[in-house]
């Protein structure tokens, strides 16, 4: 069969095609398209030459892995890229081009006027205006709080946005996690680091070497730093926190400073968010709010040692907001943390649900 399936029994619904099914995101995804309501027909995986002719399971069937070409998304409805930057910015407009609504996971196409950049408890309507038909899906970081915010905005109108992210090892990918595993074994072997400059950075550099997808130790350490340099010194993850933001929320002015720093966690990405609104909120308004939004689940009672961490975190699907707080100083502002798997809601869940809204407009025309 075409498609690779071990089954014979014909699935109705659009047909999927999921390229860089075997990277992280790409592994990640094939479990929430086995878990979550079944609305697809055909699934087709997809990846590099290199890795065509693996056998994958989603939804308890064996798919066969095809390489990425242009026949393969033929006939293809929905078609999710999970891939470097640089593959979407070719690949996708080839799959738009032979009919297949793209949903692609890289930042090739976010600040792209004429793409949507979706989340779909925050602005679902977006999906549906896609001149290019390729909908664009938010950097994991914007994501770990946006689902909240949204709520809060649709409430009371947010003016301003001070953020320090938390980000985990797994926001550089597969290559993070190895390197941070590696550097935790090294620094668990010798309790007397991290009491002298630089002895941490020099016992992993003896053992592991100086090529690190980290511009510092990452073990025993916090780095302010993800992303790329640019202009005045300001990260890449650092600005598209500022640009998704006002995109997604619909506010182009919206004021927005972020710094974002590297931890030692595998996966979960967290953010100390400081939030000014146009109308004055108070900490009970705002649980309330928080409470009711679908995709937000509220850990707040700080005399129990109730918050959110990204261990408890890792593996689950909403985003947890905890350490609700009326600024002191400022007026009309909330103080909060909040935590997202970032290979969930963070990339393939919002990814998924993306998805999911083409293929209900599509059954539905």
């Amino acid at each position: 069969m075409s498609n690779g399936t071990t089954s014979n029994e014909p699935r109705r619904g659009p047909t999927l095609a999921v390229v860089g099914a075997t990277g992280a995101v790409g592994t990640v995804m094939l479990g929430i398209l086995s878990t979550r309501e079944d609305v697809w027909g055909e699934i087709r995986l997809v990846a590099s030459q290199r890795s065509a002719g693996r056998v994958l399971q989603v939804r308890g069937e064996n798919v066969v892995v095809q390489a990425l070409a242009p026949e393969v998304f033929d006939g293809v409805d929905v078609a999710m890229f999970d891939v470097p930057d640089e593959i979407s910015a070719e690949w996708a407009p080839i799959a738009a081009a032979r009919g297949a609504v793209v949903v692609d996971n890289s930042g090739a196409f976010r600040m792209n006027p004429e793409v949507p950049l979706v989340v779909p408890e925050v602005n679902p309507e977006h999906a549906r205006n896609r001149p290019l038909g390729i909908i664009a899906n938010p950097n994991c970081t914007t994501l770990t709080m946006m689902d909240a915010l949204g709520a809060l905005h649709a409430v009371w109108g947010l003016r301003e946005l001070v953020v320090a992210s938390y980000q985990a090892a797994s926001g550089a990918g597969q290559p993070g996690v190895e390197r941070l595993h590696d550097e935790l074994e090294v620094v668990a072997a010798d309790r007397s680091l991290g009491q002298q400059p630089g002895d941490v950075r020099r016992a992993i550099a003896d053992k592991l070497g100086a090529a690190s997808p980290f511009p510092a130790p990452l073990a025993l350490n916090v780095v302010p730093w993800a992303g790329s340099l640019k202009d005045g010194g300001w990260s890449s993850e650092e600005l598209k926190v500022r640009n998704e933001s006002r995109k997604i929320l619909g506010i182009p002015d919206l004021r927005v400073s972020a710094t974002c720093v590297r931890v030692p966690v595998i996966t979960t990405h967290s953010l100390a968010v400081h939030a000014v609104f146009e109308r004055p909120v108070s900490v009970a308004e705002a649980r309330e709010v928080l409470m009711a939004a679908p995709s937000v689940v509220l850990l707040d009672d700080p005399q129990a040692k109730d918050y959110p961490t990204p261990v408890d975190v890792v593996g689950s699907d909403p985003t947890f907001v905890g350490r609700i707080r009326q600024a002191l100083d400022f007026p009309n502002t909330l103080d909060l943390f909040v935590c997202g798997d970032n290979l969930r809601k963070g990339a393939a869940l919002n990814t998924a649900q993306i998805a999911e809204l083409v293929a209900a407009e599509l059954t539905a025309s």
